[in-house]
């Protein structure tokens, strides 16, 4: 964000540009270079932009996402998890349950 703004401002500032002076010296000035500007509300007329389409799930498009997902997440790795202790590729140890 900070960067954003720190590049608009040197884009639109100014430009260094070199020229030759009419006794033969080579002169540098500053030009100043408006760049337009994106607006995100207005046209460059000044009207209004319409207002942007609204979801209307919101809150509960969130949850409906999230919970299969978390599920799905859930059931793979249990499957992966009993795959590889059927295959003896990683197996618990039993050490570190005994606390006698």
């Amino acid at each position: 964000m900070v960067l954003t703004r720190v590049f608009r401002a040197v884009g639109r500032s100014t430009l260094l540009e070199t020229g030759v002076a009419s006794g033969g010296s080579q002169t540098q000035h500053l030009q100043l270079v408006r760049l337009p500007l994106r607006r995100k509300y207005t046209y460059r007329s000044g009207a209004l932009k319409p207002m942007p389409e609204i979801t209307p799930f919101g809150l509960f498009g969130i949850i409906c996402t999230v919970i299969p997902g978390l599920l799905i997440g859930a059931t793979i790795s249990k499957n992966m998890a009993n795959f590889l202790e059927e295959n003896d590729l990683f197996v618990p140890s039993d050490d570190d349950d005994d606390d006698d």
